[in-house]
């Protein structure tokens, strides 16, 4: 599966040769760190260490906002949360906002789309948008099933996310029975739902997802052994941030060290099985001779915790949830790169048009990883001027009591809340401290100044902050008209049936308190 070794030209660099092909593989809920670290002790991931040899590895690439919709809302359209006005899974882009593909479609490509998009508003269950609007109610209800593992199937079962396979299969039919014929470049997006853990139906309508299912195929990838228990805090010295998170998420009672073992390996049993998905189109590419041709960017939307902080699913900014993977490969990229460079997932869109020789609009959140591919002086490479030395990612939706503001630059990582006063912040050493167990906000104030400071001249989060809660206000209030007399029935069957039915008068009257009746 040689890529080519040697010198090469600088993807979408100006010059006679013909325009890049692209293939964009975005997964959901990887943890990025698998792609460097601690991955090649826990599980094996083939097609990401291919990359690696034949191409670039991030190892501090974030997601804009750690939830599925708002994260591929900033991905397609260069923009950060707060100026997509993505607050949650419901609210994302507007079906006709013109995306990175689109402009490359105008401009020559073909394009093709496969599998999980969820970028535009509409989406998601009932409940999903009911536990963020409400999520400044004074009520504590756990909204999802405990997490848990399922065995299934046998030791040579390979395909488990049948859903995810089948779109794998028709991408590789694409570019065996079309691409290759194709006299324009092509841009192909393939979006998988794995390794985001399955449904589980006793949680309620619309189910939760806190099923983490694997076949012993995938389960004897993984190296138990290796794999790390997390330190927990006690529930009393939680953030309070953190603790409702977790409570949440059903992940405030007893577990025993071999669930949350077990809990680990099967996420990253999930995480091999994508790995092999990505494996079949970089080797349709190589069977049909366009892999020297094309750039292969593999990625997700957020990562996953996996019990890291008390806590399974997204929804936080610690590392386990925000830090995604991000590896590039293929015509004028470097090989063997490691990037230290902090960058975020609205740096695709850039990127792409970069990739593709479009000019790039000047008003996008993002900055083109191009120049960092190849090495060259980003001063040069853009007319904006080098990319910031910070990323930036924020949090409006469920599972989280307040709306959530990560600055990361150099070691630090700073994370604040709401109007940055009512929640305390946290700052952390990620170089002392990479597993975020000890929040050094009180002990550094100037560090903690300085950071703010920069935030405040990226977002006026304060702002933002009030406009969530206005905004969940009043789609609270719709949703509850448009009910009628259904209104109390419904809310009482949401995910969070098995609290709220202990006390269902106590829960509607919390509501009539938080909007002022």
């Amino acid at each position: 599966m040689a890529a080519g070794a040697g010198a090469r030209p600088r993807p979408g660099a100006h010059g006679e040769q013909s325009r890049s092909n692209v293939v964009l593989v975005a997964c959901d809920s990887l943890d990025g760190r698998l792609t460097f670290f601690p991955g090649n002790q826990t599980v094996n991931l083939p097609s990401i260490n291919f990359m690696k040899r034949h191409g670039t590895v991030f190892l501090n690439a974030y997601t804009n906002s750690p939830i599925c919709c708002p994260s591929r809302a900033a991905m397609w359209s260069g923009l950060f949360t707060h100026l997509t006005e993505s607050w949650n899974n419901f609210k994302g882009l507007d079906p006709d906002y013109v995306t990175w593909m689109d402009l490359m479609e105008k401009h020559g490509y073909r394009a093709q789309k496969f599998g999980k998009l969820d970028f535009t508003s509409g989406h998601h269950s009932v409940s999903n948008r009911v536990e963020a609007w409400t999520r400044d109610v004074k009520f504590l209800l756990r909204q999802e099933g405990r997490p848990m593992v399922k065995l299934t199937g046998h030791r040579k079962q390979f395909r488990v996310m049948e859903t995810d396979w089948r779109n794998t299969d028709q991408a590789v039919n694409w570019i065996k029975e079309e691409a290759v014929n194709f006299t324009q470049p092509f841009i192909l997006y393939l979006g998988l739902n794995l390794p985001h853990p399955y449904p589980s139906p006793y949680a309620g309508e619309n189910f939760g997802a806190s099923t983490f299912l694997t076949s012993p195929y995938w389960l004897e990838k993984v190296n138990y052994e290796a794999i790390k228990i997390p330190k927990w805090s006690s529930l009393s010295e939680m953030h309070p941030v953190d603790y409702y998170s977790s409570y949440t998420k059903n992940c405030t009672g007893e577990f025993s060290k071999e669930e949350v073992r077990n809990i680990r390996a099967f996420y990253y049993a999930m995480c091999a099985e994508t790995d092999a998905m990505l494996g079949e189109i970089i080797s349709a590419l190589r069977d049909t001779g366009l892999l020297g041709k094309t750039i292969i960017i593999f990625t997700a939307d957020h990562g996953e915790l996996a019990m890291e902080h008390r806590q399974f699913y997204k929804m936080s900014m610690y590392e386990g949830s925000s830090h995604v993977p991000l590896l590039v490969m293929g015509p004028g990229v470097r090989e063997q790169q490691q990037i230290p460079n902090v960058v975020s997932l609205v740096d695709i869109y850039p990127t792409m048009l970069d990739i593709a020789r479009i000019p790039v609009p000047q008003n996008l959140s993002g900055y083109s990883l191009v120049p960092l591919l190849h090495e060259e002086a980003e001063s040069e490479a853009s007319r904006r001027g080098p990319r910031p030395s910070w990323v930036l990612s924020e949090f409006h939706g469920c599972n989280v009591n307040s709306s959530a503001y990560m600055l990361r630059t150099g070691k630090w990582k700073y994370i604040t809340y709401s109007d940055g006063s009512s929640v305390p912040p946290q700052l952390f050493d990620l170089t002392a401290d990479p597993d975020e167990l000890t929040n050094v906000a009180i002990k550094f104030p100037v560090t903690v100044h300085s950071l703010d400071k920069i935030l405040r001249s990226i977002v006026n989060y304060p702002k933002v902050s009030s406009s969530v809660q206005e905004y969940n206000k009043q789609q609270f209030i719709s949703w509850r008209q448009s009910l009628g007399h259904n209104y109390s029935s419904v809310i009482a069957n949401l995910r969070w049936h098995q609290d709220w039915l202990k006390d269902q008068k106590k829960y509607e009257n919390a509501i009539d308190e938080w909007l002022g009746k």
